[in-house]
């Protein structure tokens, strides 16, 4: 049974290494960074509720006095 030649094996594994190193770069040169990220302005609408004036409190559970 003939051997196997490996003695290409080196260039070939080197050569797909650094073809995916530079297509890797590339793809990551061509994406937009952006310089200085800001914070998007909300506008809050102004709603009218009946109980919009009004002091309410909410009594949860354990704020109830005990029995």
């Amino acid at each position: 049974m003939p051997q196997l030649d490996t003695s290409t094996w080196f260039i070939t594994i080197v050569s797909m290494i650094l073809t995916l190193f530079i297509m890797m770069q590339l793809k990551i040169s061509k994406h937009l960074y952006y310089i200085n990220p800001e914070p998007k302005t909300t506008k809050s609408m102004k709603s009218t509720t009946p109980w919009e004036n009004k002091w309410t409190k909410i009594y949860l559970p354990h704020s109830l006095p005990l029995r």
